[in-house]
């Protein structure tokens, strides 16, 4: 009832979702306080019967400030989580300039940080009244916590590393959720935060979880432009002023092409010859386009290219291998094929006679000379 109530009253704005927010979570804190009532008359509970004890005064005050302080919890709680995914929903939605783009990327990075540090601290304080509302003595916990948070510094120096490095990226506003960026061998999306990492997508699917101390330098590929620069081979009879006035063409089209012409920042130009290689006229070119769309620029551009030097005879080169024997080993293959085909065929019949052995070397009648001789 209470949220079809607050649907009825149709408030916007940031104040409207804080109000729709207290309203609920007080009608939630009634029927709760209702029921805790009635379970007391059910179960014949006299306040006025522990009321005569010292126990009992502390237990009754304690109990009442327990509830008090959850539900102020709870309400302050659920107001700022509304508030702060109001707040998101509208930096999501937001377009319009740069600037304006680049301040929601900002709020969508930090509030996430914001909201989960807010939550412990009402946490925190929450504990310390409940505690103070039952006549525990706060300040020597207050100062052990101190003591034993430095300890826990000392002994986790790489936890606190990592929330003091997230905390310094935040404040130089090094990367965005959204933004694509590269740490050593970690690159991807910038997903989401914790206090003390941050978890990147990778463009094929892997998810990394980064701890804020291991990212050290950070490569952001998502900021206001990227100039790509890209190498062309052709053949050492290709006219350069030709293929520089077709590229030229080309780079024109795709400016104008409504595909890609809100992403083309300086269209496709030819730098010029950038190198003599062993085989072809290496030439440069350079394109700067918005992060992340120079890739789909890239390769239709290299389409059109390869359309327009087959329509006006511009050769791509490619790797050759040309063999070539010299003069005098040639004409010497030459007279010998010359010479075995005017060979007469008798001479080769004899020579392809089987070789029959010598008669003195036959077994029975060397043998058969050999006793005449003894």
């Amino acid at each position: 009832m209470a949220q079809v109530f607050a649907n009825r009253v149709q408030l916007t704005g940031a104040l409207g979702v804080m109000l729709n927010s207290m309203i609920v979570r007080s009608a939630r804190a009634l029927v709760i306080a209702a029921a805790v009532a009635w379970l007391a008359y059910v179960w014949r509970f006299s306040a006025a019967a522990l009321a005569g004890s010292e126990i009992g005064i502390i237990v009754i005050n304690g109990v009442l400030n327990t509830i008090v302080v959850l539900l102020v919890a709870d309400l302050l709680w659920q107001s700022s989580k509304a508030l702060i995914a109001y707040r998101m929903d509208l930096a999501e939605d937001a377009g319009g300039t740069e600037d304006q783009v680049a301040r929601s990327g900002r709020l969508r990075t930090l509030l996430p940080i914001f909201r989960n540090t807010l939550a412990v601290f009402i946490c925190a304080v929450a504990v310390l009244a409940i505690l103070s509302g039952l006549g525990v003595q706060i300040a020597p916990l207050i100062a052990g916590a101190g003591i034993f948070g430095v300890a826990i510094g000392f002994g986790s120096q790489t936890l606190v590393k990592d929330v003091l490095s997230g905390v310094f990226y935040m404040l130089d506003d090094a990367f965005r959720i959204g933004e694509y960026i590269q740490s050593g061998s970690y690159k991807g999306t910038v997903e989401s935060f914790s206090l003390r990492s941050v978890r990147l997508r990778h463009h094929r699917g892997p998810i990394f979880t980064v701890p804020f101390g291991e990212l050290g330098a950070v490569q952001n590929l998502s900021r206001d432009w990227v100039i790509d620069k890209m190498t062309l081979n052709v053949t050492y009879d290709t006219d350069v002023e030709l293929a520089r006035k077709l590229i030229k063409k080309v780079g024109q089209e795709l400016a104008a092409d409504p595909e890609f012409a809100a992403d083309t920042l300086q269209p496709l130009k030819m730098q010029g010859v950038d190198s003599f290689g062993d085989f072809a006229i290496v030439l440069r070119l350079k394109l700067m386009t918005k992060p992340g769309t120079q890739f789909a620029i890239k390769r239709r551009a290299f389409m059109m290219i390869k359309k327009a030097f087959d329509e006006n005879g511009v050769k791509i080169a490619v790797p050759t291998v040309h063999v070539e024997g010299s003069g005098e080993p040639a004409t010497a293959a030459h007279q010998l094929e010359q010479v075995v085909k005017k060979a007469p065929m008798t001479e080769s019949a004899e020579t392809c006679q089987p070789y029959k052995a010598p008669q003195a070397l036959k077994g029975p009648k060397h043998i058969d000379t050999i006793d005449e001789a003894q």
